[in-house]
């Protein structure tokens, strides 16, 4: 309603001027003389008077010599008579009721219009960043909307991260806990983290948290086109929150202008490098900033400069990780706080089930789990629908509209039994979850493990593993067809990368020893790897890739021995595929003819 009655003042206003102004300029520019009634009287007794126009008791006219005159008559003086008489040309207009400050106006309206202008224009160099002449003000929106606040409550798998973020919020409440033994509030407090895990969310949790004023801005809000302005916006920013103290500020995605400095392309002056050399002088610098504190969130830690890091600016980096299957647990309950669930929803095996998701992951499995069941036309949740959500986020939406022949519903039927049937003959491997012949995503077809644990490291044998089972499809297309698909293409390409990893960065390989082989080359300006450094002999590469030819060819010979071995297993599976389109790993280890526990685990599975 504010902005709407200052556009109804803004429009009146400008009404009122196009008024004003046309009074102005319909006035008569000739200014007639005064004169009293008897000079008017004599003049029409000597016939001198060549026109008149009465309005009321004013008379003007018009004399035979071109001047002009006005004078005021009294009432009933008679004197349209003597007028009549000498042949003067009579005209009357009606009484003019203008009121007092009209005239005022008029006469007042060139000066106002050069103050109105002045005031306008101030407004504006004084106005915030969306102004025409507010370029150097900063665009930090300050939170006071308590309505929709989120609070702690509404984060949930990143307790650790949490905590730190209290203790700060406390520090606000209560300073004197913390300085009565010297410590200092901290300056800044920079959250890394992956997309989606949440460093954003924590942020606003601050905000709903704090008592204290919130002034939240995007990186990428400082440069633009014109130079310095990014360096104005940074002392504005601070400026308010000096006015606010104390204040918190938060910075979002903070690399769009605290990239290493010298990164220029070309050689010439970069307007970030200006606008960073004032964050870093207004975070530490000769003027002390106290009560401010600055709070970052950004996904690449390693472009930023470094003494954007140091203490002292960025006192404490507080690493917002991926949740663990606890804390996928806790994210599901807060996301699902108004959702109506069925009894058959467990909380713990969809948190199982789906490793490695962000709490962003989490959030998207929920919505797409909630419309599905709405869609359906259900009244409440239920697992099937989570499920549902979960094939669909993890393996890609089904095609069923995609028509393939049967050949090729053959081929892939083999090609997935090649790599399900491997995953679970070789030990220690992760337990399939789905194997289905149906086109999702990219693929005709997908089989789809899921861990059983937390991994943070992988072990030499758990990754050759995994070479094979991605080169278990190829094996049991060359054992059954006779023949090679180009379905294997994005398996070997997987196998040969993992491969080359193994041996030229985790030193997994005896022939090649613990060492490292290619430099990444890495741009700053651009933030991404670009090519990789050759530091190694024309020797040495030949002996790479020797080793790396090797491990695959091992592990590729290895699936063919266990499908072999398994062969009638592996038609079984198949020839369910093309039934069925869809086996679970109950159907599957009922075919292969492993015991299978309750949860779906298996120690080291051997066919019956």
């Amino acid at each position: 309603m504010n902005t709407l009655q200052k556009n109804i003042a803004l429009w009146l206003f400008i009404s009122l001027v196009f008024v004003l102004i046309y009074h102005l300029f319909t006035q008569p520019k000739s200014t007639p003389e005064n004169i009293i009634f008897s000079d008017f009287m004599s003049y029409a007794e000597k016939g001198q008077i060549y026109e008149v126009t009465i309005q009321g008791e004013s008379i003007s006219g018009k004399l035979h010599s071109g001047k002009s005159f006005k004078t005021h008559a009294p009432k009933d003086a008679g004197i349209i008579s003597v007028l009549k008489e000498k042949g003067v040309k009579i005209s009357a207009k009606p009484v003019d009721d203008a009121p007092w400050y009209m005239n005022i106006l008029v006469s007042w309206f060139p000066m106002l219009l050069l103050i109105g202008v002045w005031i306008f224009f101030m407004r504006q160099m004084q106005a915030g960043g969306g102004k025409a002449m507010a370029f150097g003000k900063s665009k930090a929106r300050l939170i006071t909307d308590k309505s929709k606040k989120v609070t702690f409550d509404d984060v949930a798998g990143i307790d650790e991260a949490k905590a730190e973020l209290e203790e700060v919020i406390e520090f606000l409440r209560d300073p004197k806990k913390f300085t009565r033994l010297g410590g200092r509030i901290p300056k800044g407090l920079l959250l890394v983290g992956q997309p989606g895990t949440g460093k954003t969310l924590l942020a606003r949790a601050i905000a709903g948290e704090a008592d204290v004023p919130f002034l939240s801005i995007s990186g990428s809000d400082f440069v633009e086109m014109f130079v310095g302005v990014g360096a104005s916006r940074v002392r504005d920013l601070f400026d308010q929150g000096k006015k606010h103290a104390p204040c918190i500020i938060f910075i979002d995605e903070i690399d769009a202008v605290g990239r290493h400095r010298g990164a220029g392309l070309g050689g010439g002056h970069d307007e970030r490098e200006q606008t960073l050399n004032q964050l870093l002088v207004e975070m530490d610098g000769f003027e002390s900033n106290e009560g401010v504190i600055l709070v970052s969130a950004t996904n690449r830690p390693d472009v930023l400069d470094p003494a954007l890091l140091r203490p002292g600016r960025f006192d404490r980096q507080v690493v917002v990780p991926l949740p663990d299957v606890k804390g996928r647990e806790k994210i599901l309950e807060v996301h699902t706080r108004k959702t109506p669930l069925a009894e058959d929803v467990k909380f713990a095996v969809i948190a199982r089930g789906t490793p490695g998701f962000s709490g962003a992951d989490i959030e998207n499995l929920v919505n797409e789990a909630v419309l599905y069941a709405a869609r359906i036309g259900r009244e409440k949740v239920a697992m099937s629908d989570f499920e549902f959500a979960k094939d669909k986020v993890l393996m890609g939406a089904e095609r069923k509209s995609m028509v393939i022949s049967d050949a090729e519903k053959r081929n892939t039927a083999y090609h997935e039994s090649g790599h399900a049937l491997v995953a679970r003959l070789l030990p220690g491997s992760d337990p399939i979850h789905k194997v289905t012949i149906i086109p999702r995503g990219m693929a005709l077809g997908v089989t789809q493990q899921l861990p059983v644990d937390e991994k943070h490291t992988y072990p030499k044998q758990y990754l050759l593993n995994q070479v094979t089972i991605l080169l278990g499809g190829r094996a049991a297309e060359e054992m059954v067809l006779k023949d090679f698909t180009t379905g294997s293409g994005n398996d070997i390409e997987r196998a040969t990368n993992l491969a080359r990893k193994m041996v030229c960065e985790w030193g997994m390989s005896d022939e090649m020893g613990p060492l490292s082989y290619g430099k990444k080359e890495e741009q700053i300006f651009l933030g991404r790897e670009l090519a990789i450094h050759k530091d190694y002999s024309e020797e040495t590469a030949q002996r790479i890739d020797k080793e790396i030819n090797r491990i695959v060819l091992e592990c590729y010979e290895k699936a063919k021995i266990l499908l072999s071995v398994h062969i009638d297993i592996l038609h079984r599976i198949a020839s369910e595929l093309l039934e069925k389109e869809v086996l679970n790993t109950a159907e599957l280890d009922e075919i292969i003819g492993i015991k299978t526990d309750v949860e779906g685990e298996t120690g080291n599975p051997q066919p019956s």
